[in-house]
């Protein structure tokens, strides 16, 4: 076997292979000696049917398979050994002549291979990056323990409509006349949230509204969306467009939402039983939550402004383009070649980073194993719980929440990378010389939706 590569423009790659018979011989005998210990041919006893027999029906099939397997494992050894940074897969080449395996060998097979562009990239305290210390006051922590109190609320009956009240009653479609229509359609105990209605004459009939009185509203004004519009009427979504006239809407019940109170209740629900026992410590308890969350929060920043100041640095980098393009294609058949072009670009942003991120994750000798990645899910799992308001999980059922999420292929692959920019972020903040700026959390929000 003969094996040759060039790589003239340093990224566009050539890899030849010249497959010789006493290359894949030894193989294709064994198979077929295989094949014909297993063989049933009629008027033969197992394992005596004639080699001649054998070769006639499998010969080029084990042939065939045999120098596939070996082009590949040749393949993948060439380029471990001489350390081939590849991008994506190899492809055929299309210099590559059509070989007829029914004649002797050899057999020459030609392979393009994208190969990612040189570059150097390092961090370290000469480079000057920004990090953003988000500040935690008093009206941040009045909205959390607003938020804590909202989400243990309940509903309390009331006696007459307020903002943001929730009314039960009875729909009526009405004919031209405003009589009950014949036939028409009717809800008992139809739920309406009035603050939510955008069209302005339509929410300002509910003004006052008391229990018991009749009101005369039109759906199809009301509501914008068809998906509410048939939610509230109990129809299918296709019929709400012909639904264009009133309704009478008796209300026979006004439920007002009451926030709970700041207790013991609320401290123990929030964060455990006695885990705080006066509202100091229950703030101060929020002040750590926050102190984790936002640090997470600034360090997601900082590692796109790394990603930002390191692509700047490197400048633009010449890759493949039209080789990658055919891998692309070659990954995305059903797609076609008008997504491969619309989506190169980005991709090639991403590629970037990728590269850039191998440099700098290499450099810093970042390492993850899988205690980095359960962690990694563990602080997933916390952050999924925390946005339904559960602070207060016990460490055994994270850890359990954890561990069925790494079950799951697809999401491994995330929290291996989540692992990996944990370990990276921690070593460049220390790194590299931080710009250290405060800010507050709104002032952040903004800058992160900008």
């Amino acid at each position: 076997m003969n094996i040759s590569f060039e790589n003239p423009d340093k990224v566009n790659g050539l890899l030849t292979i010249t497959v010789e018979e006493a290359d894949y011989a030894a193989t294709v005998e064994k198979t077929l000696k295989d094949y014909r210990k297993k063989a049933n041919y009629p008027g033969f006893r197992p394992g005596m049917v004639p080699m001649g027999l054998i070769k006639k029906q499998y010969g080029s099939a084990a042939k065939m398979d045999a120098i596939n397997k070996l082009i590949g494992e040749q393949l993948s050894k060439y380029i471990q050994d001489n350390k081939i940074q590849m991008l994506g897969e190899p492809l055929p080449s299309e210099k590559q002549e059509a070989q007829d395996l029914e004649k002797p060998a050899p057999y020459t097979f030609a392979f393009d291979i994208a190969i990612a562009p040189e570059f150097k990239i390092e961090l370290n305290g000469h480079n000057k990056i920004d990090y953003y210390n988000i500040t935690i006051d008093d009206a941040l922590i009045d909205r959390q323990v607003d938020m804590f109190a909202s989400r243990m609320g309940s509903y309390e009956k009331a006696e007459s409509y307020e903002d943001n009240d929730m009314l039960k009653g009875d729909l009526r479609e009405l004919d031209e006349k405003g009589n009950t229509k014949e036939g028409g359609i009717t809800v008992e105990g139809a739920s309406i949230l009035p603050n939510y209605i955008k069209n302005k004459t339509q929410k300002a009939r509910f003004k006052g509204a008391k229990q018991g009185d009749v009101l005369t509203i039109n759906p199809s004004k009301a509501y914008e969306s068809e998906a509410e519009m048939a939610s509230l009427l109990k129809v299918e979504r296709d019929r709400v467009k012909d639904i264009k006239g009133d309704f009478s809407y008796q209300i026979t019940d006004i439920q007002r939402y009451k926030k709970h109170a700041i207790d013991q209740e609320l401290f123990d629900q929030t964060f455990g039983k006695d885990v705080v026992k006066d509202e100091k410590a229950f703030r101060e308890k929020i002040v750590e939550g926050l102190k984790k969350q936002l640090e997470v929060d600034a360090d997601y920043k900082f590692i796109l402004d790394v990603r930002a100041y390191c692509e700047k640095k490197v400048g633009k980098l010449t890759f493949p383009d039209a080789l990658l393009k055919r891998i692309m294609l070659n990954n995305n058949k059903d797609r076609g070649a008008d997504f491969v072009e619309k989506n190169y670009e980005q991709s090639i942003k991403e590629l970037t980073w990728h590269l850039i991120k191998e440099q700098l994750v290499a450099a810093n000798d970042i390492k993850v194993d899988d205690a980095d990645v359960l962690n990694a899910a563990k602080e997933s799992a916390r952050t999924q719980f925390a946005q339904y308001g559960m602070n207060n999980v016990p460490d055994e059922y994270v850890e359990n929440y954890a561990k069925e999420m790494l079950k799951k292929r697809e999401n491994v692959d995330g929290l291996v990378n989540r692992a990996v920019d944990i370990k990276l972020t921690a070593a460049l903040k220390k790194a590299v010389k931080l710009n250290e700026k405060e800010i507050s959390l709104d002032d952040f929000n903004k800058m992160m939706s900008a």
